[in-house]
């Protein structure tokens, strides 16, 4: 269902003819990546042609829900043949990717924050506590196609349009837009969702969950528990518009 289209805080748009839906954590649901993208095609398609359009999904793609692995050769696959796609980096594959560099001390971290669902996907058997602590590692690289693992490797941690800057969790209060670290961009909470100055840009952003797409002077939270709640999320933005579409 569409939500209503609102006016954006102040002059704040999109890039001029820029059509943009920023869709929120997946986590490993393909069922409602899916469902979500359909409904996009729906709305997108009701607007007429743009003379730009872009599907950014704000990092996340993995972990905690049931079909990780699909989600990742699904969306690596479309990446390859069209420029409309752009999948951010989130913190899940950033350590998904630190496992995969034989970071030891990640792996307890990710198994017990998604990891599990992600190996269970994936065909990995869950390790035993008696098992060397490399092995992990060699096993993710076996199961994980090396094209798909380099595709990882190169997620942006950011994205830009008009107004907008889009990333998976937020940026630092006081920090240039520019200057911001890759461990805020991927992991800060508290400091960003608490930030009521303004600096100059919207994030758009996913990481942190809320019952529905929170609207603020100077963000936009998309990330609505879709692993658990059933409802994965996506924001409309073009021009001064937008609007909230989600399964």
């Amino acid at each position: 269902m569409f939500g209503a289209t609102r006016s954006l805080p102040g002059s704040a748009a999109t890039a001029p003819g820029e059509r943009i839906y920023a869709i929120g954590d997946v986590h490993g649901r393909y069922d409602l990546l899916r469902a979500l993208l359909g409904k996009i095609e729906t709305h997108t398609n009701s607007l007429g042609a743009p003379r730009s359009l872009k599907i950014i999904i704000l990092g996340d793609v993995i972990d905690r829900g049931p079909d990780s692995a699909r989600v990742l050769q699904f969306l690596s696959s479309v990446q390859r043949r069209t420029n409309r796609l752009t999948v951010l980096m989130g913190n899940h594959e950033e350590m998904l990717l630190r496992v995969l560099d034989g970071y030891i001390s990640v792996q307890r971290p990710w198994l017990s924050q998604g990891g599990l669902e992600t190996l269970e996907s994936l065909g990995v058997p869950v390790p035993a506590d008696d098992d060397p602590p490399s092995l992990l590692a060699e096993r993710l690289r076996e199961a994980l196609p090396g094209p798909t693992v380099q595709w990882l490797r190169t997620l942006p941690l950011t994205a830009r349009s008009g107004d907008y800057l889009f990333c998976h969790a937020g940026i630092r209060p006081g920090v240039s837009v520019k200057r911001q670290a890759r461990a805020d961009l991927l992991w800060i909470r508290d400091e960003f969702l608490d930030m009521e100055e303004w600096q100059g840009v919207v994030v758009v952003h996913g990481h942190s969950q809320s019952p529905a797409v929170e609207f603020h002077p100077n963000r936009i939270g998309v990330d609505t528990g879709a692993y658990r709640t059933g409802t994965l999320s996506a924001v409309y933005l073009e021009d001064a518009k937008r609007e909230v579409i989600a399964t």
